[in-house]
């Protein structure tokens, strides 16, 4: 069996899109396609079902798919193994949400890194949806998410959590303000897949429909959100580590909503079929522990 082949097959049902699938594995789409008919023809059987929606699984393409994942992980560990083995190299590969990536977490792996000189450290920082993807295509192979999540594959361990607060740099805002009051204000939201996004939804939306608050504009870095609110530009939602130094030097101030706290609960996630190495297994366990050293 061709495994570039069933890993082709394997993306392109992980994303649902042949598009997807082939902007990620960097192949066209009309050559993802001959690599998937050319896995069905060896194998004598169809594997998926194609139409505008995306694509659906065969009785028989279930089976494969299943296995498949097991296949693909064993070859990533072979082939990790070997190459360590090769140069003696210690590669850690990190993923993390913008909250913790852009603040937190540069910390800590500045302390983690005073005892193991050895390790290359590698982080990716993106919004929590492209983490899990990154984490299911094997790109990286531990993410730090904003929100727990339910993937078949992938094992998320809770590791900490923040308030998320209303700020504003304006100085005529009130201190606190009621659900219908926030509808007049000025919002910039996460984009679709941030973890602040979904949590905001998720404690605001039971109250109040969501399309009913005034989001002015969406931006997909917390720095920029931060940014545009200090310049004046409107109100966000930022999660309180990501702001000390403002809150505190009084740059920005939090409005409370009435008989409303919001909290981000963030995790720590790896593949269930994937073998972390020792070195990954301490960092995980550095991550999960009070050492860790938060900025």
């Amino acid at each position: 069996m061709n495994l570039q082949y069933l890993k082709s097959f394997f993306v392109t049902v992980k994303l649902n899109s042949i598009s997807k699938a082939a902007k990620v594995l960097h192949l066209t789409q009309p050559g993802l396609s001959v690599q998937i008919q050319s896995l069905e023809k060896e194998l004598g059987i169809t594997l998926l079902n194609r139409s505008n929606k995306g694509v659906e699984l065969t009785e028989a393409g279930k089976i494969v798919f299943d296995y498949a994942s097991t296949i693909l992980s064993l070859q990533e560990n072979i082939d990790r193994d070997l190459e360590n083995l090769k140069v003696n190299r210690k590669n850690l590969l990190i993923g993390s949400c913008k909250a913790i990536g852009e603040y937190a977490l540069p910390c800590s792996i500045y302390v983690f890194k005073q005892d193991h000189k050895d390790i290359e450290i590698n982080m990716e920082i993106s919004n929590t949806k492209e983490v899990i993807e990154n984490l299911i295509n094997r790109n990286i192979n531990i993410g730090i998410i904003h929100g727990d999540i339910h993937e078949k594959n992938i094992e998320t361990i809770k590791i900490t959590k923040d308030r998320l607060l209303l700020v504003t740099s304006l100085p005529l805002m009130k201190d606190s303000i009621s659900l219908d009051e926030l509808t007049k204000l000025p919002l910039i939201f996460r984009e679709q897949g941030s973890g602040v996004r979904d949590t905001v939804i998720k404690y605001i939306d039971p109250l109040l429909p969501i399309d009913k608050l005034n989001v002015i504009y969406e931006l997909n870095s917390m720095e920029a959100i931060k940014s545009s609110v200090i310049s004046g530009k409107g109100i966000s939602f930022i999660p309180e580590l990501s702001i000390k130094r403002e809150l505190k030097e009084g740059i920005l101030k939090e409005i409370k909503i009435e008989n409303l706290d919001l909290i981000c609960e963030f995790y720590i996630a790896y593949r269930k079929d994937y073998c972390l190495t020792p070195f990954e297994s301490d960092f995980i366990n550095f991550i999960k522990s009070s050492r860790r050293g938060f900025c």
